[in-house]
């Protein structure tokens, strides 16, 4: 018995834990927007600037403390909210047309985005894009695009 559990540990201890919003972060860091602002009216193509203060930018995979990368939230519910909400703050930000991931460390985006009225969110996800222990997110804003 004392073998099987011995085992057990091991295999537990060596498996990678994604536990998901255990990174710290730095309690003063801020994740925003640096060329757009809420009600902006734009054209397409859209250039979106992230901008970070307090913390650094890593690419996705790296552990480095109060480090993390990008991801751009679009047209959907703030972080946390509706449907997978819970799941993206315990497990991870998924990558689809409404989650854009920059895991190279990348500080913008040019995006191609259909006339109307659109909503941005930024959200810095640690090396496994799970949102920081106290998640680093920018207001949801909205643009038009003419």
């Amino acid at each position: 018995m004392r073998i099987l559990i011995a085992s057990i540990a091991a295999c537990l201890l060596s498996a990678p834990v994604f536990a998901g919003g255990e990174t710290p972060s730095n309690p003063d860091a801020q994740v925003y927007f640096v060329n757009l602002s809420d009600g902006d009216t734009v054209t397409s193509p859209v250039t979106v600037v992230f901008g970070l203060n307090g913390m650094g930018v890593a690419p996705a995979g790296t552990e480095k403390e109060n480090t993390g990368h990008h991801h751009l939230l679009i047209d959907r519910p703030a972080l946390g909210e509706g449907e997978d909400g819970a799941d993206e703050l315990s497990y991870g930000i998924p990558s689809d047309d409404n989650h854009l991931h920059f895991g190279g460390g990348q500080t913008e985006v040019t995006l191609e985005l259909a006339p109307g009225p659109h909503t941005l969110q930024l959200v810095l996800g640690d090396h496994g894009h799970v949102p920081h222990a106290t998640p680093i997110v920018s207001d949801v804003i909205t643009i038009t695009v003419e």
